[in-house]
């Protein structure tokens, strides 16, 4: 009987989160498609595996017997898929680098120039991934290291290293009326519809929506987007007012958008992250190295 381990992937979240709501947005996944998957494995064993109750979903013997062993099978599997990639980057000398669109600004070229100086012959393979993937491709394993925004969900069982700081400001259509001050007060931006990222991509999503500094008044959602070209049309269009690094205003400048200083909110911070299987990979090592040297020069914005 073959069993696809992406149907075990949503079995282990929703035992171990005992809650749909919460195991889609860790999976990446609507309630719905995750709620099919754990239809679909049931089918595959012929058990039923979980009973919904009040308090959410709860393990049936079957299940918990499952649950049981689960873990350290997802973590064998992760472990050799993982072993077999990186075995293939390391002899093409190839570092496969995520990144989350402008993570490190202008200092990711003077990193990738670094990590050619320390490490000749090998290099820096840069692959961008869109904000339904905040984690760059680090948690699947696509990748071996990431430059990414904190918080994203999953980050905890990942190592990070915070490597600068930089305001948050607002994206909005430029003939929106908050475009003409030049400091705009979050406070203000309560009732405005946002363009957001994907509901599954949990506390990312809360952040940039900053559903922490709303003292518990409701987000609008105006539009759901998960690249950079479609978050732009999306505010130029009227859609929806954004948060953004200040940095969007240079490296996301378009005609139609203005973008403002934003008070009320604190600072976005950029890290670089690997997982715990790499603290002794000395090729990872070194671009985090690259990394915090680069960065220790190029920026001066503080840590918080």
């Amino acid at each position: 009987m073959d069993v696809d381990t992406r149907l075990l992937r949503a079995f282990a979240a929703v035992a171990e989160e005992g809650n749909l709501t919460r195991a889609a947005q860790r999976l990446f996944v609507s309630q719905p498609a995750l709620t099919k998957q754990i239809k679909q494995l049931d089918a595959r064993l012929g058990v039923t595996l979980f009973l919904r109750s009040r308090g959410g979903m709860a393990l049936t013997p079957s299940g918990r017997a499952l649950a049981r062993q689960v873990p350290a099978l997802l973590d064998d599997v992760d472990r050799v898929l993982r072993e077999t990639k990186a075995a293939a980057s390391r002899a093409a000398r190839v570092l496969r680098v995520g990144f989350i669109a402008s993570a490190a600004n202008e200092a990711t070229p003077r990193i990738v120039a670094e990590f050619a100086r320390l490490r000749p012959g090998w290099r820096a393979d840069m692959r961008q991934a869109a904000w339904s993937n905040p984690a760059a491709g680090l948690s699947g394993g696509d990748v071996d290291v990431a430059l990414v925004r904190t918080p994203f969900p999953g980050q905890d069982a990942l190592r990070l290293e915070v490597l600068f700081a930089e305001p948050r400001c607002v994206a909005l259509a430029d003939s929106h009326p908050l475009a003409a001050r030049e400091v705009v007060p979050f406070q203000d931006l309560l009732d405005e519809p946002f363009v957001a990222a994907p509901a599954e991509t949990g506390s990312w999503r809360a952040y940039w929506l900053a559903l922490d500094r709303r003292g518990g008044h409701p987000a609008r959602i105006g539009a759901v987007t998960e690249h950079p070209d479609d978050w732009l049309s999306a505010i130029a269009n009227g859609y929806g007012v954004a948060l953004a690094p200040e940095s969007s205003a240079r490296f996301y400048a378009r005609p139609g958008i203005a973008y403002r200083p934003v008070t009320g909110v604190g600072p976005s911070q950029v890290a670089v992250a690997w997982t715990p299987a790499d603290d002794a990979n000395p090729v990872v090592q070194d671009f985090v190295r690259c990394c915090r040297d680069v960065t220790a020069v190029a920026f001066d914005h503080p840590v918080d």
